[in-house]
């Protein structure tokens, strides 16, 4: 394609908006604690941005590899269990403990991942389902290491060069900043390699993914590994920041949370599940003066969602032609194969 190509003009700015727009909501994300806000609102902002990091990590399964996964609360929560007892039974640093949460989190993945992966459809929804209970269960009746029912509590604040990071002094909130466009960083260098592209294909057809030779089952099971690593990290971070976790904090109700933020945003894009978190997470919060009626509200917005944009909010970028990176673009054009 000619660099005159009006097209191709087209293409550098929507590329370069797409730049000012990331820039603009990072800049925007930062200076907003010096709008002074309220504790209450910070943690809102901070709660949004821990739901952003567990809707990347159901897309990167149920948006991109097609596979609907409904035990990521499980995830999440063998995360936070992991993190605290590593902090509290064994005197580690938050750091270093975050780690463990993720790796324990990702190895539970894995070997969920490993027999269950063959299945599809439904058959993988229900698995996963009741993968989910039997980590609470275990975490609710193994009471000498998780405090049972009783949960665990005075959970250490993680400290930053000599600063001890609270919901006050916005520690948290750029804590989560941080973490969150890490693992954005991270999910979208996966969808545009290879992998990703393998993903796809999976999701679109399974069948004939498998004829052009993907091996299909190593590709669902890294997706769940992902999946459950991210997952992870959120529930390692969620847990200093409240302090206290008990088993019903991750009950079927989150992971069937995490599923409607997705869709809502819009499986299978970035940007969605960050848009699908901030709303409706914001609006049962802004509407509390309608008292219980405004479940029933919430409830009303989904329906209307599913009924005329069933592909959610951003939904119709999951649809967009790959765009091919700066470097892959001009050794196409350099070698001359790059014709449209």
């Amino acid at each position: 394609m000619e660099k005159s190509s009006i097209f191709y003009r087209a293409e550098l700015f929507i590329t370069r908006r797409r730049v000012y727009f990331i820039g603009g909501l990072i800049l925007f994300m930062l200076i907003f604690p010096l709008f002074g806000f309220s504790v209450y609102i910070m943690r809102i902002a901070t709660v949004i941005y821990i739901f952003s990091m567990l809707t990347l990590a159901l897309n990167l399964v149920a948006g991109y590899t097609g596979q609907l996964s409904m035990g990521n609360a499980a995830f999440y929560a063998i995360g936070a269990y992991a993190c605290t007892l590593c902090m509290v039974r064994l005197g580690m640093n938050f750091w270093f403990s975050m780690i463990a949460g993720a790796i324990f989190a990702g190895a539970s993945g894995l070997i969920v991942g490993l027999p269950t992966l063959r299945l599809s459809g439904s058959y993988l929804t229900i698995v996963t389902l009741g993968f989910g209970e039997i980590v609470r269960m275990i975490i609710q009746n193994w009471d000498p290491v998780t405090n049972g029912t009783m949960g665990i509590r005075n959970i250490p604040k993680p400290v930053f060069f000599g600063l001890t990071l609270t919901l006050s002094n916005n520690g948290f909130y750029y804590l989560a900043i941080v973490l969150m466009l890490i693992i954005a960083f991270f999910c979208a260098c996966i969808i545009n390699s290879k992998i990703g592209r393998a993903f796809i294909a999976i999701r679109e057809d399974e069948i004939a993914a498998t004829m052009m030779g993907i091996k299909t089952i190593h590709y669902k099971v890294l997706a769940f590994f992902l999946s459950a690593l991210i997952s992870g990290i959120a529930g390692a971070f969620y847990a200093p920041m409240v302090g206290y976790i008990d088993p019903n904090t991750f009950t079927f109700d989150v992971s069937s949370q995490i599923i409607c933020l997705a869709i809502l945003g819009g499986l299978g894009t970035m940007r969605g599940m960050f848009f699908g978190s901030m709303v409706l997470i914001i609006f049962p919060e802004v509407s509390r003066f309608l008292m219980n009626y405004r479940f029933i509200m919430y409830g009303f917005i989904l329906v209307l969602m599913m009924r005329f944009r069933p592909q959610g909010l951003l939904g119709w970028q999951s649809r967009v032609p790959y765009r091919f990176t700066g470097k892959m673009r001009r050794d196409l054009e350099k070698d001359n194969l790059l014709t449209e």
